[in-house]
């Protein structure tokens, strides 16, 4: 059953209240490619996308019985946090697993804002997968979730002075890739 109208999240809901076999399909249906786009941030590598995804819906599913709708919008931002936190515990688990030595201030990156103007959304998307793991998380954190550095140190078990500079760093590599690319660009 193919769901139409303005409201899709609420008309979801009330299918998973229902008990209807479809609700599983229809919500993996409307959702899976953009909660694949907010895993990608976080997670850059096939396999641990699927598993981390994976996690993702059946946590998803088995709380949608607790979620309470507040208005469009509010179940995809629900589901976002889900994917968003278990990509965090992904990375945090493999950081245990194999710790990721800290990155000191890397050589010669200006200090500029990324030059993001005329690039599309998909281009700047790759680069921002390119930052090394733990400036990714506290970029898209940073500027893509729109936490804190105060939440996002609470988040990580870190200090916000350490999330405020590793963010810092994350821009300026960001923004030296980019030049990069371009000047490659012009020289051909």
């Amino acid at each position: 059953m193919k769901i139409a109208g303005n409201n899709i999240e609420l008309q979801i809901i009330r299918l998973f209240n229902r008990g209807d076999s479809s609700a599983m399909d229809e919500l993996y249906d409307r959702y899976a490619d953009y909660l694949t786009g907010v895993c990608t941030r976080y997670i850059t590598a096939d396999d641990d996308l699927k598993d981390v995804l994976q996690e993702s819906f059946i946590k998803i599913f088995m709380g949608i019985g607790s979620f309470s709708y507040r208005g469009k919008g509010s179940l995809k931002a629900w589901m976002s946090r889900i994917v968003v936190n278990e990509s965090l515990l992904f990375l945090r688990k493999k950081r245990l697993r194999a710790p990721e030595k800290l990155l000191a201030d890397p050589p010669d990156i200006p200090e500029e804002e990324p030059d993001t103007d005329h690039m599309d959304s998909t281009d700047l998307a790759r680069f921002i997968r390119q930052l090394p793991a733990g400036y990714r998380e506290i970029f898209n954190l940073f500027a893509i979730e729109g936490l804190s550095h105060k939440e996002i140190a609470s988040k990580l078990g870190i200090k916000p002075d350490s999330s405020a500079s590793q963010f810092h760093r994350a821009k300026n590599l960001l923004a030296r890739m980019i030049k990069e690319q371009r000047t490659s660009a012009d020289a051909l």
